[in-house]
């Protein structure tokens, strides 16, 4: 098949603004929820998002992270400070999420503003997270050129033999984000391409609700 024939029709449900909370961080944890089915293949994970951060020339990177916490409407992620997007983070806070949920024809896009996370916070995740992932932490040096994948191997054995049965720390450049919502849009499928689009802008503390165009 062709890729200009690549198509599907979308008409598993509606969403009407009647439907939905007031709040979009509540109508988002109800949709994260109805995305947890129990039957789904191990490969799926419903809490990777895309994230999109620009550069001051207005340069757009994006790639896919995991969702690791939702706390006071913020969502969390974590990773290399030093990294290509931590970079473009640090001069530009404002970023983009994407969630695509396709076994419910769901989108879910999030635009607002990013900080790193409390120290103690980053820490404590670091240590929850399995010994492997911590000494990876450690051995990446996230978007460089590197010679060979054997020499970060070789980093890899060195870490884990020189803690062996120690706490790893939490390297410095290795943390949580969290990114607080101005503006959230939900997304369902419907027949026809008639898409059903909700919008939240954020306006002071309330937030505003619209509907939009498919």
């Amino acid at each position: 098949m062709s890729i200009h024939e690549m198509r599907k029709s979308y008409s598993m449900a509606g969403l009407a603004k009647s439907d939905v909370h007031a709040d979009p961080m509540v109508q988002f944890l109800r949709w994260f929820e109805e995305a947890q089915q129990p039957d789904l293949p191990d490969w799926m994970e419903v809490n990777a998002m895309t994230l999109a951060t620009a550069d001051p020339e207005g340069k757009v990177t994006s790639r896919v992270v995991l969702l690791k916490g939702i706390e006071s409407g913020r969502l969390c992620f974590y990773t290399n400070y030093e990294s290509e997007k931590g970079q473009q983070i640090a001069v530009n806070p404002q970023v983009s999420l994407c969630f695509f949920w396709g076994h419910l024809q769901r989108q879910v896009r999030i635009e607002g503003s990013v900080e790193q996370s409390a120290r103690s916070k980053s820490v404590d995740y670091f240590h929850s997270r399995p010994r492997e992932s911590q000494l990876g932490a450690h051995v990446s040096r996230q978007s460089s050129v590197i010679d060979s994948s054997q020499s970060l191997e070789e980093q890899f054995t060195a870490l884990e033999s020189k803690y062996h049965q120690q706490e790893i720390p939490c390297p410095k450049h290795w943390g949580g984000y969290e990114v607080e919502p101005t503006r959230v849009e939900f997304w369902q499928g419907r027949p026809g391409r008639l898409h059903d689009r909700i919008c939240y802008r954020r306006d002071g503390e309330q937030w505003q609700l619209s509907r939009l165009s498919p």
